[in-house]
């Protein structure tokens, strides 16, 4: 397929949303193509995996550069290298730069385990837990300057149920990542969202792309 779009995925860690990104871009159809994965650590598991799908496994290490500025540009050649058009971040633990992000507005993708706008930031299940709420889950988005901010394109529920601590929760959340971001890179990829200010509006539905999962108890 001539016409799919070129995307880089970012890591940090062993790369769990990486493997459900290139399962889903390994099917016939599908409207992305994962073009190299690039890691800011080099012990990453998640590079022994981009290589095993016979992928560019690019280390850009920040203790390598001597600001965010010089580690930004290398990104940004490695990017460029590859012809890159949408960027997913998945366990990059680096903030990017407003700079950065405003080269890149709208071509960013995140996913965040909480429902946003709630629970911004680190700890996320532990919060759920402490704040007593029935629903927890994840969301994608596009990236702004702001950390976990921007508009967003599809969120998953899970319950909150009896007895869970945030191990159990994370991996609920986890399983639900896995559809979510896939779903949510699609619908980039495929040209069917528009931003309107800080809203993402996407194009009339079709069977399996719906913006909330909810999956069944």
């Amino acid at each position: 397929m001539g016409n799919r779009r070129r995307v880089a995925v970012l890591i940090s860690g062993r790369g769990s949303n990486l493997g459900a990104l290139l399962r889903a871009s390994a099917r016939p159809g599908a409207a992305a193509e994962i073009v190299e994965v690039i890691s800011e650590r080099p012990d990453a598991p998640g590079l022994k995996r981009a290589r095993g799908a016979g992928l560019p496994a690019v280390v850009v290490a920040r203790s390598g550069h001597p600001d965010r500025s010089s580690f930004e540009q290398a990104l940004q050649d490695s990017l460029d290298a590859h012809g890159t058009e949408l960027i997913c971040l998945a366990g990059f633990m680096r903030i990017l730069s407003p700079a950065f992000v405003a080269r890149w507005r709208d071509r960013i993708l995140n996913v965040h385990p909480s429902l946003l706008p709630a629970f911004r930031g680190l700890d996320t299940h532990r919060r759920a837990l402490e704040a007593g709420v029935r629903l927890h889950g994840c969301t994608v988005h596009l990236v702004r300057a702001e950390v976990d901010a921007g508009p967003i394109l599809v969120q998953g529920a899970v319950p909150v149920l009896p007895g869970d601590d945030p191990a159990t929760l994370a991996a609920r959340v986890l399983e639900v990542e896995h559809r979510c971001y896939p779903l949510a890179l699609e619908l980039v990829a495929a040209g069917r969202v528009r931003v309107e200010g800080e809203r993402a509006l996407i194009d009339a539905p079709t069977p399996g792309t719906r913006p909330l999962i909810n999956p069944p108890a």
